[in-house]
């Protein structure tokens, strides 16, 4: 089961100030790329010069949403040495980036005092948490929405705290 990208995406769309994307997993089990993971694992890049190869709706909405001013910024606490997901994940970040997206990249020893939310999640406004709920092999189960306040705080603050402390996505090598 995956999330519905059109009711993820009016979330993103009625942001009006910034979307900010904490991720915390070292691997992913994501059924939409699955077939892109295992072509990366046999050796196929995204290559930047040839756009009409990698570009996609995700893209799009992200385009559409951050030339309207809405901030987005996603930060990946990773493991050292990276697994093969976060290389792959890595390899085609550019593809964010190029469509407005701010990325950073946080060792996770940095991040060992830092307080953070058990899940990853999106804050959206600095008001609205949707935490992302993965079972253990990294497959989406559900989401979570929540709009209190203090959780909104809370995500925020750690957000902000391993944004801080992340490298930003040119400078990060895997």
């Amino acid at each position: 089961m995956s999330q519905s990208l059109t009711s993820f995406a009016d979330l993103l769309r009625a942001a009006e100030r910034s979307a900010v994307h904490l991720e915390m997993r070292d691997a992913y089990g994501v059924e939409s790329e699955i077939e892109g993971f295992a072509a990366w694992r046999e050796g196929h890049r995204l290559s930047p010069d040839d756009r009409a190869s990698w570009w996609r709706p995700w893209l799009d909405l992200v385009q559409e949403v951050t030339s309207k001013g809405v901030v987005m910024r996603r930060a990946r606490i990773v493991s050292e040495p990276v697994s093969d997901y976060i290389r792959f994940e890595h390899s085609g970040t550019f593809t964010n980036v190029a469509a407005g997206e701010q990325i950073r990249w946080l060792p996770r020893r940095h991040a060992s005092d830092l307080a953070l939310p058990g899940n990853d999640f999106w804050l959206f406004d600095g008001r609205l948490v949707q935490f992302n709920i993965f079972d253990g092999a990294g497959r989406w189960v559900h989401t979570d929405q929540i709009e209190e306040r203090a959780v909104a705080q809370l995500c925020a603050s750690a957000f902000e705290a391993v944004w801080e402390r992340a490298v930003p996505h040119e400078k990060y090598s895997v």
